[in-house]
C-alpha cells in the first residue's frame, strides 16, 4: 500500500453533537490511505470519550484542548501534524459521499491547483441541497477608488439533482473551510492561517492570499460533501456556539478582513454589523419565544418578548463569555503571519493519543 498523500485535519465548527455521524461517513468513505488528525476543542465528556476510544481503534492522531476552540487556532493545532504533500481541512459536522477525497486530490494533481473545494451541499437529507458551487472573492475598486469586497457564492439553495448534470469542474475564487483541500507547501510560503480571525471570513482572507500568491482555486463537482447545521441546539452545546458566534468574535473578525485588505467600510459591512447576532437568535432565541408565547402567531408579540426581553439578556450572557473568553485564551501570542510551517509552536493541550 502506498503511503498517505494527504492528511485529514478535523475541526469543531460550531457543536459537538454530530461527531459520531461525521467521522463515520470519512472512514465509510475514504478508500485511499490517509492520515487522519482530530483536533477536539473541549468536547463534552461523552464526546470526548467516544473520540478517545476511536482514536485507539482507528490509529488517528487525537489533539485535546481544555478550552474551546476558535477555528483558525484549530486549524493550526492541525496543521503543524500535516507532513503529506496535502491537507484537507473538515468540519466536525460534514457528512461525505464516496470518492469525496480521491476525487478532490485527482482535480488538483490534474489541475496543479493550490486548493480544491466540493460541491458543498447543506441540511439533511443530505447530498440534495446545494451551499455553493465555487464562487468569487476578491477585491473591486470602485470610481471613487475605495476598495470593496467582492463576495459570491454560485448555486446557494438550489437542488443537486436539477443542477449536477451542468457543472464541472472550474477554476473559481471561493471555497469555505466545511472542506477544503490544500497543498501543504502553500503553507511554507503564506504562513499560518490568520488567528485574529475568529469566527467569518476566514475563508475568503484565505483564498484571496493564495491567488494573490499566483496559486489557484479549484471547484470539483464530482466530489459531493454536506455540512449539516445545528438544529436543535443540545443544551451541551450552548456555551460552545454562543462564543462559536458571538458579536465580539465576529466584529473582531470583520475588522481584521478590512485592516488587512485595506477594505472600505461599505454597505457590505453595514449588513454585517446590523445581523450581528442572528444565528444565535435563530437557533438559540427563537425556540424559546415561540414557547414563551405558546407558539402564537402574533408577531407583535414576538417581537416584544424577543427584542424587548430575551434577546437584551443573552448579550449580556454572551459579552460576559466573550470577555471571560478573551482573559483566559487569547492573550498567547499567535503565529507570525509568515513563519514557515514547521516552526509552529506546539499548542497547549490536555493529551494526546
Amino acid at each position: 500500500m502506498h503511503d498517505p498523500v494527504v492528511t485529514i485535519v478535523i475541526v469543531p465548527r460550531e457543536r459537538f453533537s454530530y461527531t459520531r455521524e461525521s467521522l463515520e461517513s470519512i472512514y465509510e468513505h475514504t478508500s485511499i490511505p490517509f492520515k487522519l488528525v482530530y483536533v477536539d476543542g473541549n468536547s463534552p465528556k461523552e464526546v470526548q470519550q467516544y473520540l478517545a476510544t476511536q482514536a485507539q481503534d482507528k490509529g488517528f492522531k487525537l489533539i485535546r484542548t481544555d478550552y474551546y476552540l476558535f477555528p483558525n487556532r484549530a486549524r493550526n493545532i492541525g496543521l503543524a501534524e500535516a507532513d503529506t504533500k496535502y491537507v484537507a481541512f473538515v468540519d466536525n459536522d460534514v457528512i461525505v459521499s464516496p470518492q469525496w477525497l480521491e476525487r478532490l486530490i485527482d482535480c488538483a494533481e490534474t489541475t496543479e491547483a493550490t486548493i480544491v473545494g466540493p460541491l458543498m451541499c447543506q441540511f439533511e437529507p443530505v447530498h440534495t441541497e446545494i451551499h455553493f458551487a465555487g464562487g468569487e472573492s476578491h477585491v473591486v475598486v470602485d470610481a471613487t477608488g475605495r476598495r470593496r469586497l467582492r463576495e459570491k457564492m454560485y448555486k446557494q439553495g438550489k437542488q443537486v439533482v436539477g443542477v449536477l448534470p451542468s457543472l464541472q469542474r472550474t477554476e473559481t475564487e471561493l471555497c469555505e473551510f466545511h472542506c477544503m483541500l490544500a497543498r501543504t507547501e502553500i503553507f511554507e510560503q503564506l504562513g499560518y492561517f490568520d488567528e485574529t480571525m475568529l469566527n467569518t471570513k476566514e475563508h475568503l482572507d484565505f483564498c484571496m492570499a493564495v491567488v494573490q500568491a499566483e496559486g489557484s482555486v479549484y471547484f470539483e463537482p464530482e466530489s459531493l460533501v454536506t455540512y449539516v447545521p445545528t438544529s436543535p441546539l443540545k443544551w451541551s452545546d450552548l456555551h460552545f456556539y454562543m462564543l462559536r458566534w458571538s458579536d465580539a468574535w465576529e466584529l473582531q473578525s470583520l475588522s481584521r478582513i478590512r485592516e488587512k485588505w485595506d477594505l472600505a467600510e461599505d454597505g457590505y459591512f453595514q449588513h454585517k454589523y446590523k445581523a450581528l447576532g442572528w444565528r444565535r437568535r435563530d437557533t438559540i432565541l427563537k425556540p424559546i419565544m415561540q414557547r414563551l408565547t405558546f407558539n402564537t402567531q402574533n408577531l407583535f408579540l414576538q417581537k416584544l418578548v424577543m427584542f424587548g426581553f430575551l434577546a437584551p439578556l443573552e448579550k449580556l450572557l454572551n459579552h460576559y463569555l466573550t470577555s471571560r473568553y478573551a482573559q483566559q485564551h487569547l492573550q498567547a501570542p499567535t503565529p507570525p503571519a509568515t513563519v514557515p510551517v514547521n516552526a509552529l509552536p506546539e499548542p497547549a493541550i490536555a493529551g494526546k493519543s
